[in-house]
């Protein structure tokens, strides 16, 4: 490994000038043709600098964890890309966490920032956490971001615009003639659910109608719960013709089960979902979503982050620019004709 002490040799300088010179120093004196000469050793000699020797220095890492529910889950991955590309923009590196054993209140969780492991946290909590729970678990929460949550008293937040993507989906299917519209929602405990669940009440309000409570259901945003839920909607009487769903691995089990009871989508219930993933092409038919600015998300939650080390801003944000964009595939039409 190439030392400070050979590009000094290489560069005929002192290891303090190099050393200075390669940190930027903003008091060294010294002609701009020694720099120069430095940087450019430095350069062919392909000199690294020792990061944990500078984080000791520095009492900093320059290491970020996220840390979300399932790292599987194709919803978190454009949040995911949006947390990287950031963090590397920022001269930071992040490592991703989503064991049982990482999540708040654990050992593992607690040794991230009580032995300086990462500088910060950024938390996206389980659905079925309640969010009171896990803010009185964090040891750190000066330095941990909550993501899709809040706000939460003395803790820095920052949700999307689950509200209005909640009306975007309802008024896509009020618009294509639809009176009688359901919702499949996650657990009592998700935050997203709530705000999801009030845009589509508002919407729906707004178009003099109700949400039925014989249409909703709040059993998870996972595939399996969403066709327990499907079926139970579904099969009781005067169904609804159209679906808001939580989320879109609910989305795709809502159509399976659809299938399954010999429901035709879109033909007799148009379904859409909230997010967008590459597996929404898939159904069949593919499933019309309102796709959300996760990776936006993600950036603006390592600024918000970042900004705490200097500065701790306990407040609640929302990343409503970009706004939610529905995407229109082959799930949703106009209602059925009696």
């Amino acid at each position: 490994m190439v030392t400070l002490r050979d590009v000094a040799g290489h560069a005929g300088v002192s290891v303090s000038v190099v050393s200075r010179v390669l940190n930027a120093d903003p008091s060294i004196r010294i002609r701009p043709e020694t720099r120069d000469r430095v940087l450019d050793s430095a350069r062919l000699l392909r000199y690294a600098p020792n990061s944990a020797g500078r984080s000791l220095r520095r009492s900093r890492t320059h290491l970020l964890a996220l840390v979300v529910p399932d790292v599987t889950n194709a919803t978190f991955t454009d949040l995911v890309n949006g947390v990287e590309s950031r963090a590397l923009d920022q001269d930071y590196s992040v490592l991703l966490a989503s064991s049982p054993r990482m999540q708040p209140g654990s050992d593992g969780f607690t040794r991230l920032l009580s032995e300086r492991l990462v500088d910060g946290v950024l938390l996206q909590k389980g659905d079925d956490a309640p969010i009171d729970l896990v803010a009185r678990a964090l040891s750190h929460p000066e330095r941990t971001v909550l993501i899709n949550s809040g706000p939460v008293q003395g803790m820095s937040t920052i949700a999307i615009d689950d509200v209005a993507a909640g009306a975007l989906a309802t008024r896509h299917l009020l618009e294509l003639g639809h009176r009688s519209i359901g919702y499949i929602g996650g657990v009592p405990t998700s935050d997203s659910n709530d705000r999801r669940r009030s845009g589509v009440e508002k919407t729906l309000a707004e178009a003099g109608l109700s949400l039925a409570p014989e249409h909703t259901t709040s059993l998870g945003y996972t595939y399996r719960s969403a066709r327990d839920a499907a079926r139970l909607v579904l099969s009781r009487k005067n169904p609804p013709t159209a679906l808001v769903v939580g989320n879109v691995n609910a989305g795709i089990g809502t159509i399976t089960e659809a299938a399954e009871m010999d429901v035709r989508v879109p033909q007799d219930l148009s379904v859409v979902a909230i997010h967008d993933i590459w597996p929404a092409i898939t159904c069949a038919p593919a499933l019309t979503t309102v796709k959300l600015p996760m990776a936006k998300l993600g950036a603006t939650a390592v600024d918000v982050l970042l900004a705490s080390f200097d500065a701790p801003d306990p407040t609640a944000r929302l990343v409503d620019d970009p706004a939610p964009e529905l995407v229109l595939r082959a799930s949703t039409a106009p209602p059925p004709t009696v």
